[in-house]
């Protein structure tokens, strides 16, 4: 059989050629282009003790803690995206839900220890017995830096732990912890009976100290590591950064809209982004309601709308703060917590563990808002529709901050991908 002009077998062989020469000149072909979002800064809101995705931002049927019936606790109510809802409770959200991104179905396999599910959503991977991750704050200080000079990069406002901390990227990748919206870094600042013309002899003692011994160790990554950040954090004392913690600067009635220790905590987050900081998390984890915050076992789930109203609260008087302040675009917000809650009830009307689906959030940061990602069963039991994987999670995260989410890292002399083999939700991107 022939086929203009040419033999089946003539046809075979060249298209043999083509693919050849196809496969020959394919790793020459230029790559596709990364996914690239436009923020410059992240707030990442932490919901220490594992926030109930039913009972929040994915609402199913009704139920009843007392009578054990399973199911949300809460109403649901229309919001700014149509055919969405969310809980009854998160009502000034709902109004302005079209600046988020809703992720549905979020998962990873840890459920009974909170402190390793912690490290999971912080680190994006599973552990291991070599190599001690850096969490995403550190990653994108290491990646970025701050944005301007005499600030920290990387700012945790909350607890302290080793799963906010740099893992391999070292101290100068680290954060600065605060603890009172008000008093800013206190730890750094020079005590009251030491001169600056003594603090200045000091520095240059502990300077020439610190040359000699790394010149005679001149291996001893992890020692420059800590005097690096030794030096950046003496840069932080000074009055352009300590200006940032004057809330009393901030106009009332914005204070008063923004509620709370929370609340403070995230009009705070606002202003240091605004002045330049590039990572800020802020944990609502510190004012445990029934003594047990997000964690609503047993009795835990009695005021749990106590604190969704403060999210709630917070939250959307954040987005349209940035907003006012031409921020949001280049901010992007962040509501994350280590997992779920299941629909059935304990004994005593409280909730478990649930990690096999569970919901966070993206708010600004250039992406396509007003969409949901992903979607769960009648019951929130199962992913039923586009999963997303921790690492997913935070190859999105990176992506929106112009991180490129295949980039690899170094342990030393060890490759390490900068994800799990995360991809970024592609349609969360572009115009």
């Amino acid at each position: 059989m022939k086929e203009k002009g040419l033999s089946r077998r003539e046809l075979l062989e060249r298209s043999g050629a083509v693919g050849m020469m196809a496969a020959t000149t394919a790793p020459w072909l230029p790559a596709a282009a990364p996914r690239q979002g436009k923020a410059d800064s992240c707030i990442f809101i932490w919901l220490g003790g594992g926030a109930s995705h039913i009972d929040t931002f994915d609402p199913k049927r009704r139920g009843d803690p007392r009578q054990r019936k399973a199911g949300s606790a809460y109403d649901p109510i229309d919001t700014a995206i149509e055919g969405v809802q969310v809980c009854e409770h998160l009502r000034r959200t709902a109004e302005i839900l079209d600046r988020t991104v809703i992720i549905r179905s979020c998962h990873h396999d840890v459920i009974d220890e909170h402190a390793a599910a912690v490290n999971r959503v912080h680190t994006g991977r599973p552990p291991t017995g070599t190599t001690i991750y850096p969490s995403i704050g550190s990653v994108t200080a290491h990646q970025l830096g701050a944005r301007a000079e005499g600030l920290p990069a990387y700012v945790v406002m909350g607890y302290p732990s080793a799963s906010r901390g740099p893992g391999f990227l070292g101290a100068r990748n680290s954060y600065l912890y605060l603890t009172e919206t008000s008093l800013g870094p206190a730890a750094l600042k020079r005590p009251h009976d030491v001169t600056l013309e003594r603090q200045q002899r000091r520095n240059v003692l502990l300077d020439q100290l610190r040359s000699v011994y790394l010149r005679r160790n001149p291996r001893q990554e992890k020692v420059k590591n800590y005097a690096q950040a030794s030096v950046e954090g003496m840069k932080l004392v000074g009055p352009e950064f300590t200006k940032v913690f004057e809330l009393e600067s901030e106009p009332q009635a914005l204070r008063d809209q923004f509620g709370g220790e929370f609340g403070q905590r995230c009009l705070l987050a606002r202003r240091l982004v605004q002045a330049g900081v590039r990572f800020v998390e802020v944990s609502f984890n510190l004012n445990f309601i029934n003594g047990t915050g997000w964690d609503t076992h047993n009795e835990g789930q009695k005021n749990q709308h106590t604190l969704i109203r403060q999210l709630d609260q917070a939250f959307s008087t954040l987005l349209l703060d940035l907003e006012k302040h031409q921020r949001l675009d280049r901010t992007l917000v962040v509501v994350a917590t280590e997992f779920g809650r299941p629909p059935e009830f304990d004994s005593r009307g409280g909730r478990g563990h649930y990690s096999k689906a569970f919901s966070m959030v993206l708010a600004g940061g250039g992406l396509r808002t007003g969409q949901v990602v992903g979607q769960t069963d009648a019951m929130g039991r199962e992913i039923v529709q586009d999963p997303v994987s921790l690492a997913d999670f935070h190859a999105t995260i990176y992506a929106a901050m112009g991180i490129d989410a295949s980039r690899v890292l170094y342990d030393g002399d060890r490759p390490v991908p900068i994800t799990d083999s995360g991809k970024p939700i592609d349609r969360l991107f572009g115009s």
